[in-house]
């Protein structure tokens, strides 16, 4: 039987480029959570509105305007002969109600998530804000922006993204989101060691497997366990869809390398754990993402085996790589020892003409940004006095984050 697999993001349901994803509750006992697709749409249906009601009042009540402010705006709109958007609701229930603090004594913590429902991203973000910990909800983003998206539109009080593996290298993407989101920060880092799963369906024995899929990556992860298998082996563009197709399609022949926790959204076995070459030092990197400088304040304890604090700057140099020394002797001259560098193309300013003397015409450059992890808070005042240092030789400069990072476990 020939398989097919889609580009990412077939199966989900269509919707127009104005949805925004809302977070709600689970629909099963083994599902995290499920998140239906709301519509910014210039009309909503009676039965949309009548969802959100929370009570059914008299139009004619002499109290009207004292009520909820969401029952209100339903009350004026049937009034007014309208049909109200569910968006245009929400944003004024979202101003009208006093400001709470999410997770405490509150509304809970929406957390959006890179990836769809059963990916290493929703693993991470379940393990990082646990349901039963500030009464969490979790929501996927199948678009790399609109995590960053979420956030600034308040759809989202956490976001939790990646940002690199150990052995694959960083998730360059993400670094350019930052750059480009100045209002969002890293407020928790989380590093994971990598669970391949190797997951088929219920009852399905390694004996009947004829084929396994999964994204390049993973197979690249888990190549000697393949090739003990014997099976063909096929790429695809994401295991989480891959794993749901195998799901919803009852495929007994075909195996997914996926997350253990897309065998419990799709209800699939989990054949072999830690399916991965047994090899040392495979580990993820997630980053936690919030809004603000206010934004440290709901984030949880890192289940974790210790924690460390650190700062995340990024900055441009007016003279180019060559003062990259000066900009690393400002932290480490100071005791601030410098855990990460990397650069990323200056998109602002992407070419760099330098006149040398005594050479004709000018040296064109391609300009960078460098971002750099140092140990320490930007509140320690070595960190602030580095960073001070480092502005009078930077085109510019700025804090993407404080915070601290957890890591959990150990690779196998």
């Amino acid at each position: 039987m020939a398989l097919r697999f889609y580009p990412s993001g077939c199966f989900l349901p269509a919707v127009s480029p104005s949805c925004k994803k809302m977070s709600s509750s689970s629909s099963s006992s083994n599902s995290t959570s499920s998140i239906p697709m709301t519509c910014t749409t210039t009309t909503t249906t009676t039965t949309s509105v009548r969802a959100l009601r929370t009570s059914s009042p008299s139009t004619s009540s002499p109290d009207l305007f004292s009520k909820s402010p969401m029952r209100t705006a339903e009350e004026l709109a049937s009034l007014l002969g309208l049909e109200m958007a569910v968006a245009g609701l929400e944003r004024l229930f979202r101003e009208s109600d006093p400001p709470v603090s999410p997770g405490h004594h509150g509304r809970p913590v929406r957390v959006a998530y890179q990836g769809v429902r059963g990916s290493y991203c929703q693993e991470a973000a379940t393990m990082a804000f646990p349901p039963s910990f500030l009464a969490s909800e979790a929501f996927p983003c199948v678009n790399m922006e609109d995590a960053f998206s979420a956030l600034e539109d308040r759809t989202a009080d956490r976001a939790v993204v990646p940002a690199e593996n150990s052995l694959d290298g960083p998730i360059d993407r993400n670094l350019d989101l930052l750059l480009r989101h100045p209002a969002v920060r890293i407020v928790g880092e989380l590093i994971l060691p990598v669970n391949h799963c190797l997951l088929s369906l219920p009852g399905v024995q390694r004996s009947g497997l004829r084929r396994v899929v999964s994204h390049p990556q993973a197979l690249s992860h888990c190549a000697e366990g393949l090739r003990a298998l014997g099976v063909e082996v096929e790429e695809v563009s994401n295991a989480a869809e891959a794993a749901q197709f195998v799901a919803e399609n009852r495929i007994a022949d075909t195996a997914v390398i996926g997350s253990e926790i897309a065998a419990s959204e799709f209800g699939l076995q989990v054949l072999e754990r830690n399916f991965q070459d047994r090899r040392a030092g495979n580990y993820n990197r997630f980053l936690q993402l919030g809004m603000g400088l206010g934004s440290k304040t709901c984030s949880p304890p890192p289940r974790s085996s210790g924690g460390a604090h650190k700062t995340t700057v990024a900055f441009s140099l007016e003279r180019g790589v060559s003062d990259l020394f000066q900009a690393m002797w400002a932290f480490e001259s100071r005791g601030v020892r410098v855990t990460r560098v990397q650069h990323r193309p200056n998109r602002s300013n992407p070419v760099r003409l330098v006149q040398r003397d005594g050479v004709v015409g000018a040296t064109r450059y391609f300009d960078y940004v460098f971002i750099v992890d140092v140990e320490g808070s930007d509140s320690h005042v070595g960190v602030q006095a580095a960073i001070n240092q480092l502005r009078a030789i930077a085109g510019f400069v700025r804090v993407l984050g404080s915070y601290v990072s957890a890591c959990v476990g150990t690779s196998s």
